[in-house]
């Protein structure tokens, strides 16, 4: 049997050394240097424009590994990041992408005070420890109590001699104590669970213990005392649930998610920049429609210098030399692509830009040499165009149009002509640009500039429009990872790691296909159909 095994692995191994003469004809595909380097076309090239040869298929779907890093120091279960629009990622969206095991990344077209809030409603969402639980006191009432349930959705909340955290537990509040009482004056200290009927675990107690005592009190929250039985901490059995229901989620040391968010290029971007980090952010992204720029540059070191501890991804770049300069300046990871987004019209506004799969591959073969990942922007219409994104060596793949029709994306659903939709706009178009997106695409440091004055004419370079409802992201996201997987699979690789490594070694094999070969790819051929994700 053993020998049957050798034979068959020894012929594996010698598939590609047998009959070169094939493998040179093009027969089995072209390698990505013959595309993208030995370029006698001088084309770019989309991700429409490429399809991959298959694989030898040797594995269960279950055993291809799509986790990856988002940035040197922050790994990703899932290679999906939630772009920084204002009408993609607000918190409900960047909690839900992080416990799905992805991250979202906080758009900054709102103040600095609503972004540091988004990002604080992400960090506390899911906590192991809770360092700073709202308090209340015993002389607080049930109003009180309610007005903190409907603006933050608490239901457990431990009360202190002073309602402040540090001092001692008097109690706690959950919604089996106030289901009965109706009088809105009525003091906390007549209807609260008392201190002595409480579990508590001391001050130092380690998190799998902590979640013991929980358990075994079958209560919903568990409060962390000091010697002198003053608050230090919460622990909510919710946390405990939510572990189980997403193992993939992505924390961070303290089990906290982790979460990003983006900033400008501009003075007032080092403030905002600080109180992102001062809310608990993990990744500053520097958004910009070009990256290459003396003010990024200078803001990316700046991050680098006085938050070190962060995580800093910059661009947006298409070229080696752009990401060249970024590196330099000290970018944790590279965000690629310009002009490419289905609401993005710079390609067509300003003539620059480049087709996204050149780009991704350019790029990431570059910033490999240097460790640094590569996050492909924009041009994903697929699970399909995912999976090229990371065979052109993408480490992870950020999602705008994707995303913007899930129950998570900011705004409202409404109906037109039957169809249930939810507007969806780029951050170039007037519509975003007049909330102050305009600093992503305008550089200029004269105050008397037109582009600077009141009388500022404004070039869009996105439109405004609508996407189809998609639902939850709790089913989209297992569907996104499975269509992935099954891409993967049939291009036999199992992991990421490999991906790459094939796509430089050139075992991975692609081919060009023509307009024709493009349609034929896709439905055709019958007179009406209805096209179901899952």
């Amino acid at each position: 049997m053993s020998k049957a095994i050798d034979e068959t692995k020894g012929a594996e191994e010698a598939m590609w050394e047998l009959d070169e003469e094939t493998l040179n004809s093009g027969a089995c595909g072209f390698t990505a240097e013959e595309i993208f380097v030995k370029n006698k076309a001088c084309v770019g090239y989309s991700y429409d424009d490429l399809i991959l040869m298959p694989g030898y298929i040797h594995f269960g779907l279950n055993d291809v590994n799509i986790s990856t890093n988002f940035s040197k120091n922050i790994k990703l279960e899932v290679p999906f990041v939630s772009s920084p629009m204002d009408t993609v990622t607000e918190s409900k969206m960047a909690i839900r992408m992080a416990l799905m095991g992805g991250i979202g990344i906080i758009h900054s077209n709102s103040s600095i005070e609503e972004q540091a809030n988004e990002v604080h409603r992400v960090k506390k969402f899911k906590n192991g420890f809770i360092n700073d639980p709202i308090c209340l006191s015993p002389e607080n009432t049930l109003k009180d109590v309610q007005h903190i349930k409907t603006t933050l959705g608490y239901s457990g909340i431990p009360i202190t001699a002073d309602g402040k955290m540090g001092s001692k537990l008097v109690g706690i509040i959950s919604n089996r104590d106030t289901s009965f009482v109706d009088d809105g004056k009525i003091k906390v200290t007549e209807f609260m669970t008392p201190r002595v009927q409480l579990s508590v675990a001391q001050t130092g107690v380690e998190l799998e213990k902590a979640n013991e005592i929980l358990k075994d009190s079958k209560k919903g929250k568990l409060p962390v005392v000091n010697a002198d039985d003053e608050l230090v901490a919460l622990i909510a059995r919710t946390d405990l649930q939510k572990n189980r229901d997403y193992p993939l989620a992505t924390k961070d040391a303290n089990k906290q998610l982790v979460v990003g968010a983006a900033i400008g290029t501009r003075p007032d971007d080092r403030v905002r920049a600080k109180a992102l980090v001062e809310a608990g952010v993990d990744a500053i992204i520097v958004d910009s429609s070009q990256g290459d720029s003396s003010y990024q540059i200078e803001i990316v070191r700046h991050l680098k210098k006085a938050h070190p501890g962060i995580d800093v991804v910059a661009g947006n770049v298409v070229t080696p030399i752009q990401a060249l300069h970024l590196i330099q300046a000290g970018a944790d990871g590279l965000r690629v692509g310009m002009g490419i987004g289905s609401i993005c019209t710079t390609q067509e506004v300003c003539a620059v830009g480049r087709a996204q799969a050149s780009s991704v591959y350019h790029v990431s073969k570059f910033a490999r040499k240097y460790g640094v990942p590569v996050v492909a922007d924009g041009g994903v219409k697929s699970t399909g165009h995912i999976t090229k994104a990371l065979c052109c060596g993408a480490s992870c793949v950020m999602m705008g149009s994707m995303l913007a029709g899930t129950d998570e994306a900011p705004g409202e659903y409404y109906y037109q002509d039957g169809v249930r939709l939810k507007r969806y706009r780029g951050m170039g178009s007037l519509e975003a640009m007049t909330r102050g997106s305009e600093k992503r695409y305008v550089w200029d440091d004269d105050e008397n500039s037109p582009a600077c004055g009141n009388a500022a004419i404004k070039v869009a370079q996105g439109v405004s429009g609508s996407v189809q409802d998609k639902g939850t992201l709790k089913s989209y996201i297992p569907y996104l990872m499975q269509g992935v997987k099954h891409g993967l699979q049939d291009g036999g690789i199992t992991n990421l790691s490999e991906a790459r490594e094939n796509l430089y070694n050139g075992k991975m094999r692609f081919e060009i296909r023509s307009a024709a070969a493009q349609k034929e790819g896709g439905v055709h051929g019958l007179h009406n159909f209805q096209k179901r994700l899952y």
